[in-house]
């Protein structure tokens, strides 16, 4: 097989530290499965004394069945596993400790639930709130952090540490270890143990790393020991794709790993054999924004292709319109479903263009378990206060709404499955203040029935005061209240277009049914199906047709992205996405959403301008104030003299970039 000169070097590789740097689509597992095939078969290392590792079972067991048939099958004694698998391979053996130490995901989500029940704490977000606290302590663990000094995202610090310590204790009582104790103690017990550690040292004198990028605090010291004395360690992966800080990851580990290891060879895999020049040519330009990153060239070998399209529309329904019409026109040339993939940055986003391919037929593969929006905590308040004005009686609808927004009404008075509001009356019957209450809310229930499910929501929200409680309850949760309200945005607008509430709710089953079935397709590999996937879950994957949709400030980058750490992996994320389009790359935002107006994301406007280029004396035209010349550029700022005002002027870089006020001059100085 023909390699390139990157690839042949990094293959026959044998000792000491070497740090592979490798663009999308450079061969990254060809080069991991064929190093170690040349280690055995070159350099008659030991097969057992190499260790592959990858940071998901999927990816162990697929890096194991490439090497397998690189090696026509045999059984070779090569260990593949992940970090936590390896670990805990050494903690059986020190400990003695089997499958049965380890918590279950659904026996952790218990615990947690219990947490909950014994603080007392009033969660909506229940699941996301688990699931956030879950990745701090985690990060907690993985960081070796002192608990004192560590400020909660998503609940104020006192009640974190008590969930924390009663998490701990209940893990402790039952003689259980979770994912994260594995590598504190792994860690711990190869620091104090020597006698341990030289065994492992000895019985893993190779240690392959694949997407190293990613790796964590916690793990990168376990494998700084293991790969003592030798440092035999070979680590690929690509500081560009970093993509889970949330998740404990440290690119900058990456980054310092010649700094760790003095004497460590440096690769690039600088070839991309998966997209178009044009392709690559946009994505370089998008994240060679970013400061703390590796400079890289990356070419390709392949076609120049089309550029890459980049469109603005009114609003969503325009842009979910033209995505529907090209995947269409796709499929009319004969490109599968499969094979084309629409990109969007956070899971809740796509309601809306679902529901258009399902108006036209469009089979949909979710590679997330895309949540139902009509099932968020929010949707279902908004649903039961709507149930109950139309009659319902339901005691679980009106425990959904009583409180929020506050009203002080106890639950204590909800004792029957069906509720009377008289009884609620009696209740209080004594309480003049709590009866006016309590007549206002039957006002308010009286309103609704009158109205369509849009104005009801509408008035729900700014009427009753229901978007007061979710600023609130952000606050509690240390979330921004944007988020919420967006999502109460979502729901009514989805109501918009219907005149009864029967209706609206007629489509919400629909809607509903049709997500449960799309998601018993998702793992048949022979449905043909657009693939419709956050950017996240896209990494490692690779359609002939990307769309990225909502290509918006706010959206992408992430209105939560508030340090430049946060936005140098926001744009990572985004040239994750890029970087998965083989053939085309389609690129749209919106002007508005909700009625409000959105810019631009500032992304975009880096694949129409190359940074490099907006140097000093540089030539450029600008689309209010005509030509000009850059005099500096500095954190963010342009100063530029424009001829036709005659004067300097300052010029906000992100907001040219994302309104796409500038071009360049071609490419010329002064």
């Amino acid at each position: 097989m023909d390699y390139n000169e990157a690839q042949r070097q990094a293959i026959h590789h044998k000792d000491g530290p070497m740090l592979v740097l490798a663009g999308p689509g450079s061969g990254k597992t060809l080069v991991i499965t064929r190093r170690t095939k040349n280690l055995i078969e070159e350099y008659g290392i030991d097969p057992r004394k190499i260790l592959v590792i990858t940071f998901t079972k999927a990816a162990a067991g697929e890096m194991k069945e490439r090497f397998l048939k690189l090696m026509g099958n045999v059984s070779v004694a090569v260990s593949f596993g992940t970090f936590h698998a390896i670990f805990f391979t050494i903690l059986k053996y020190a400990y003695n400790y089997n499958s049965s130490n380890i918590i279950s995901e659904e026996q952790r989500m218990q615990y947690f639930r219990e947490i909950i029940a014994k603080l007392d704490l009033e969660i909506e977000d229940e699941k996301d709130f688990i699931s956030g606290v879950m990745s701090e302590i985690s990060l907690v663990k993985g960081e070796r952090m002192d608990l004192e000094h560590y400020y909660s995202m998503n609940c104020s610090e006192d009640i974190f540490t008590k969930i924390y310590k009663e998490y701990d204790n209940r893990l402790r009582r039952a003689n259980l270890i979770d994912f994260d104790d594995m590598l504190i103690l792994c860690y711990e017990l190869l620091k104090e143990r020597e006698d341990i550690l030289k065994i492992w040292q000895n019985r893993f004198e190779y240690i392959l790393i694949d997407e190293f990028q990613d790796i964590n605090k916690v793990q990168y010291d376990i494998i700084t020991l293991l790969a003592k004395p030798k440092n035999n360690l070979f680590i690929v992966g690509d500081d560009d794709q970093s993509i889970y800080r949330f998740r404990g990851a440290k690119p900058e580990i990456m980054l310092n790993f010649e700094k760790d290891y003095k004497d460590t060879k440096k690769i690039l895999l600088g070839i991309n054999y998966r997209s178009t020049k044009k392709i690559v040519e946009a994505a370089g330009r998008v994240v060679k924004n970013n400061k703390n990153r590796f400079e890289k060239n990356i070419t390709t070998t392949n076609d120049v292709g089309d550029e890459v399209q980049i469109l603005t529309f009114k609003e969503l329904n325009d842009q979910n319109e033209q995505v529907v019409k090209e995947i269409l026109e796709y499929q009319k040339k004969g490109i599968p479903y499969s094979e084309i993939a629409v990109l969007f940055r956070t899971n809740t986003q796509p309601r809306a263009l679902l529901e258009k391919m399902m108006e036209y037929n469009i089979p949909f593969r979710m590679k997330d378990s895309m949540p139902n929006i009509y099932e968020h905590w929010i949707a279902k308040n908004i649903l039961s206060y709507i149930q109950i004005a139309l009659g319902g009686r339901d005691r679980g609808h009106f425990l959904q709404i009583i409180n929020r927004p506050k009203r002080y009404i106890s639950r204590e008075c909800f004792t029957n499955p069906a509720v009377d509001m008289e009884e609620i009356k009696s209740y209080y019957s004594d309480k003049e203040w709590m009866l006016d209450r309590i007549m206002k809310l039957e006002y308010d229930l009286t309103m609704l029935k009158k109205m369509n499910p849009y104005a009801a929501i509408n008035y729900i929200r700014k009427g009753i005061g229901y978007d007061e409680y979710l600023v609130e309850y952000a606050n509690f949760r240390r979330i921004k209240s944007e988020e919420l309200l967006e999502t109460a945005n979502e729901i009514e607008e989805s109501a918009k277009k219907f005149k009864t509430f029967d209706e609206w709710f007629s489509h919400i089953e629909e809607y509903g049914n049709e997500l449960k079935e799309q998601s018993k397709n998702r793992n048949k590999k022979e449905f043909d199906a657009v693939e419709m996937a956050t950017m996240h879950s896209s990494k490692g994957l690779e359609y002939q047709v990307v769309f990225i949709v909502d290509a918006n400030e706010g959206i992408t980058p992430h209105r939560k992205a508030l340090t430049d750490a946060d936005l140098e992996e926001e744009r990572r994320m985004f040239y994750v996405a890029m970087t998965r389009a083989k053939k085309k790359l389609h690129i749209y935002s919106v002007k508005e959403r909700y009625n409000k107006e959105l810019q631009i994301s500032r992304f975009v406007g880096e694949i129409l301008i190359d940074a490099t280029d907006l140097k000093e004396n540089t030539l450029i035209e600008h689309k209010m104030y005509g030509p000009g010349k850059i005099k500096k550029n500095e954190d963010g700022k342009l100063i530029i003299y424009f001829e036709r005002l005659r004067k300097d002027r300052v010029v906000d870089l992100k907001f040219c970039l994302a309104n796409q006020l500038l071009t360049v001059v071609n490419n010329k100085k002064a």
